[in-house]
Order: structure tokens, then sequence, then C-alpha cells
């Protein structure tokens, strides 16, 4: 990401874990833009899967009753 794309903003993070962190030359806004990122990534997924979750029981019931499609066609 490139230093345009980025924007400063303010977050609370307890004194404590904050001082370790600075003590141990620890990149805050790297480590919690990273954080956010698998956040929202994870976040998004979850919603994906209850947004299609009908159509994934669809297509898996189907499955169940009537075996994978082109199956007879794998080699394996």
């Amino acid at each position: 990401m490139s230093s345009e794309a980025r924007k400063q903003a303010s977050v609370s993070v307890d004194a404590t874990l904050l001082s370790d962190a600075r003590d141990l030359d620890i990149d805050v806004s790297r480590v919690a833009e990273t954080g956010l990122a698998a956040a929202v990534k994870a976040e998004r997924e979850r919603r994906w899967r209850l947004e299609n979750a009908e159509a994934i029981k669809a297509y898996n019931d189907d499955v169940e009753k009537n075996g994978l499609p082109l199956a007879k066609y794998r080699q394996f």
C-alpha cells in the first residue's frame, strides 16, 4: 500500500501494551493495519457465507441427491 493511500487515524490502546510495543521496536501502525485487514477480510467472508447460504445449501443438497456434476469424467 502506498503512503498516498494511507490515512491517519486515532485509536485508543492500552498504555502498558503500547509502551511494551515501543520498547520492542514494534511498528504499531503496521501491526494495527495488518490486524485490521485480517478483521475486514474475516467479516467480508462471514457476510458472503451468510448471503450465499441458501445457494450453497441448495447446491450441496443437489450433489447429495444427484452426485457430482461431470463425475463420470473424473479420472481419479
